[in-house]
């Protein structure tokens, strides 16, 4: 894609993220003049059709994000990219530290642990009277390659929510275990399924959000045992899928978001705003 310079400063809101079509809605609401990128097409309807909003479609690399911030003489940039896509908001620090210009990531709300919910190490047995989820089998690690090196698929019954791309790091456990996916129905998404070794009959293709009694069914359906998601918050389904985990005994694994040092982080929908109307 060509950049077009623009004739005043612009914010740059890297999207991608419910959060994001929020802050798009807001922004526009407060006459900010925002370029908004996005890695697909489909993705572009999501946010308001609005002339002070512009909607920038693909991917990009250091280089061309350097290009990006001159050519359309972004002013500030405010990063609420998915917190797993760690390339694009590392590179967007990178461009923005060296060209000054001001940064702020925006981090959707996390839920908050249970004080009984086991670590990267710890037992699943583990109980929390306490809690208010009382899911003995709620454990969390630090990525896909802790789970997949361990035993913790070992003869389950799993359904993975965690995005076409990290389908294929469970390949292996195609003969260990019983494995089912939901993905994005998209042709990408589907055929890296198929390559991983997911059969049609163990696919499940929709976009979300999934209400809780179509997860409810789905589980009961495939008789799943074990669900594997990212810790995405309420937002991204987690909270759902903590709940009827709970309601239906099932173990959840909810792998957390690598490490990425922003300079700048908030949760805080106005002070995201108020960011932007300091440096617009």
């Amino acid at each position: 894609m060509q950049y077009q310079a623009e004739s005043s400063g612009r914010l740059w809101l890297i999207g991608g993220t419910t959060e994001s079509v929020q802050l798009a809605a807001a922004l526009a609401q407060a006459q900010l003049p925002c370029t908004i990128s996005v890695a697909t097409e489909t993705a572009r309807s999501l946010y308001p059709d609005v002339p002070l909003l512009r909607v920038w479609v693909g991917r990009m690399d250091a280089a061309q994000i350097g290009r990006f911030l001159q050519a359309q003489k972004i002013v500030a940039v405010l990063d609420a990219s998915h917190p797993y896509a760690v390339e694009i908001s590392q590179n967007a620090i990178a461009a923005s530290t060296q060209l000054q210009i001001p940064y702020l990531r925006y981090e959707r709300p996390r839920l908050e642990r249970g004080s009984g919910e086991a670590g990267a190490i710890g037992d699943l047995s583990i109980q929390n009277p306490k809690s208010k989820i009382q899911n003995p089998k709620i454990i969390h690690l630090d990525s896909f390659a802790t789970l997949v090196a361990g035993e913790y698929l070992e003869g389950q019954r799993v359904l993975l929510t965690v995005g076409y791309k990290a389908l294929p790091l469970f390949r292996p456990w195609q003969e260990r275990s019983t494995l089912f996916a939901r993905v994005l129905p998209a042709s990408i998404s589907i055929e890296a399924a198929i390559t991983a070794g997911f059969t049609p009959e163990r696919l499940f293709a929709m976009r979300p959000p999934i209400s809780a009694d179509l997860e409810n069914a789905l589980w009961r359906h495939w008789q799943i045992s074990m669900v594997v998601t990212k810790a995405s918050g309420a937002s991204g389904g987690e909270d759902i899928k903590r709940t009827l985990a709970d309601e239906l005994g099932v173990s959840l694994v909810v792998i957390e978001p690598p490490l990425v040092e922003y300079p700048k982080v908030t949760s805080d929908l106005s002070e995201a705003i108020e960011f932007c109307l300091k440096y617009s």
